[in-house]
């Protein structure tokens, strides 16, 4: 737990005195593409959406500002997100 702790939550302000985990929270790690190593609160999310992955927004991936980073399940992982590409 204490390596998640210094890990900035995606979404988080680079000003945010605290940008990392927060209990009571759960979270996929994001592995690969432009958001890699950042952790995504997917706290409330349904079975379903974490099948499915996120489409992130990102100014940093293949698109510039707007696009969207896609990520998914990691076969096998029940905290690893890989990503798919990215999209406009």
């Amino acid at each position: 737990m204490d390596e998640l702790i210094r890990r900035r939550v995606y979404g988080a302000d680079h000003d945010d005195p605290d940008p990392g985990p927060q209990p009571g929270h759960a979270y996929r790690e994001l592995s690969g593409g432009p958001l890699d190593g950042l952790l995504l609160d997917v706290t409330g999310w349904t079975q379903r959406q974490l099948a499915e992955g996120a489409l992130l927004v990102t100014e940093i991936g293949a698109y510039g500002p707007g696009g969207r980073a896609d990520y998914g399940p990691r076969p096998g992982s029940d905290v690893m997100w890989d990503w798919r590409g990215d999209t406009p």
